[in-house]
């Protein structure tokens, strides 16, 4: 019998219960075993990056994969199809590292939008990015087909993202910035990420910021994903902190929890004052508030391998698979099969919680 699309909604956001016994049904699609569909690929194209921000690497940086070792762009094209037309993939968001500094982006992107999802539409198509570069190359990124952008500004003062990202780069990323929006890809989505001591005080004023350009505004929990001793779960800057902070100068009316779907952000209304307009404002709290229950997302790191989830500590090789031969049909099995075995959540409260060996820069956010 033909594979045959189950279109399984997602489970509660709350916290699942074992996985049932059943094998795994005949889907086209990356279904696991909580019911859970993968329709939202992120793809890094690098784990390098020109910025050294303080929750993410250190000063020095890492060590960069070998470019041996790395997907060339052909193999990005290649899996990324087999994830659209055989996987039933419909979105896909361009990562890294830093993807700009991926030479060959702008013919990846126009190869991924001019593939067609199984609804018969073009895969919705993201970037997530610091922004250094991209005051270049926003027009030619919109020319291949890019939706939007998805921008890291965590702070407006100087010399605080200075010292954040430990370079003086602030005002590359605000041109940045303004050329994504004068290209098009909007709406422009801005990611900010709040260091206690550091940052923290700033976020009615990056609010504030957003909602002046009519852009979208995403606070996100810090996560275990950098140096080890970079993060303490008691010294990050919660959710709950974010709003009582950005409440003092807001007001803020919680979204119906209904229309928030797989998105890891939950959002908020906010009221217009006398120097701001309105519009709404996300806080990702994948710290303390976990949204894996709807998880829709599946990941393909630089070197071509899949992760089930940002927090993995075990992957599946498609790299050799492409470089051996194996038929579009094997990737997609051995692509199906790592996503059935997905758990149910990040475990980061779980008392054996370790954090995974690759750091967000070499994952892919």
């Amino acid at each position: 019998m033909a594979p045959v699309d189950l279109g399984l909604p997602g489970p509660p956001r709350t916290a699942v219960a074992g996985a049932p016994a059943s094998p795994r049904p005949a889907t086209a699609g990356l279904v696991d075993t909580f019911g859970r569909v993968a329709r939202d690929l992120r793809v890094s194209l690098t784990d390098r990056c020109n910025l050294r921000c303080e929750y993410c690497m250190p000063p020095e940086g890492f060590d960069w994969l070998p470019t041996a070792e790395v997907l060339s762009d052909a193999e990005v094209v290649r899996l990324v199809t087999v994830a659209v037309e055989h996987l039933g993939i419909r979105e896909v968001r361009f990562t890294g590292g830093e993807p700009l500094l991926r030479k060959g982006l702008e013919d990846i992107v126009a190869a991924t939008t001019a593939l067609r999802t199984d609804t018969g539409e073009v895969p919705e198509t993201s970037l997530t990015t610091n922004g250094l570069g991209l005051e270049r190359r926003a027009a030619g990124l919109a020319a291949a087909g890019l939706h939007r952008v998805n921008i890291s500004l965590d702070s407006l003062d100087r010399e605080t993202y200075a010292t954040l990202v430990r370079r003086d780069r602030l005002p590359d990323v605000l041109a940045g910035i303004d050329a994504s929006e004068a290209a098009g890809l909007t709406p422009v989505k801005i990611n900010s990420v709040l260091m206690r001591g550091l940052n923290d005080a700033e976020a009615p004023d990056l609010l504030a910021f957003a909602l002046r350009r009519g852009f979208e505004l995403r606070f996100i929990e810090q996560m275990p994903l950098g140096p080890p001793e970079m993060w303490k779960r008691g010294e990050m800057v919660t959710a709950g902190e974010i709003l009582a902070t950005l409440r003092r100068r807001f007001t803020l009316t919680p979204h119906d929890p209904g229309e928030r779907g797989a998105a890891p952000a939950e959002r908020w209304t906010v009221e217009p004052t006398e120097d701001t307009p309105g519009g709404t404002v996300g806080v990702i709290a994948s710290v303390t508030q976990p949204f894996c229950g709807a998880c829709d997302r599946t990941r393909l790191t630089a070197d071509g391998q899949v992760r089930t989830c940002l927090f993995s500590r075990t992957e599946t090789d498609l790299r050799g698979l492409v470089r051996s031969g194996a038929s579009d049909a094997e990737i997609a099995e051995t692509w199906r099969v790592a996503m059935w075995g997905k758990k149910a959540g990040h475990g980061i409260d779980d008392p054996g919680f370790l954090q995974p060996q690759r750091p967000m820069s070499a994952i892919g956010g």
